[in-house]
């Protein structure tokens, strides 16, 4: 009989509390630092991937094995983008309209 490692894999929104962590992700990766609405990857609590879902800009622990948690994360952005309403512009009358 084998055994199998579970790891658990967590993917959230970061939050301010979070910004040392992806600073000190940023440097491991040689990269800088994610900013605006990033998302994360953490297994067994630790911060391991990242990734910007206004950029598309992704960084990770050169130190794991993350390329599946940057795709992860790809999967979770395209899906948060999809359940974004979408936004509304107020309809302005043109100029050479005549407005009754």
């Amino acid at each position: 009989m084998t055994t199998t490692a579970v790891n658990a894999i967590v993917i959230r929104p970061a939050e301010h509390a979070d910004a040392d962590a992806l600073r000190r992700l940023a440097a491991l990766d040689s990269a800088r630092a994610l900013t605006g609405r990033v998302l994360l990857a953490e297994v067994d609590g630790e911060l391991r991937a990242a990734l910007s879902t206004e950029t598309g800009t992704s960084i990770a622990d050169p130190f794991f094995r993350t390329a599946g948690l940057v795709a992860l994360l790809e999967v979770e952005a395209k899906q948060e983008h999809r359940r974004r309403p979408a936004r509304v512009l107020p309809l302005q009358p043109r100029a050479n309209l005549r407005v009754a």
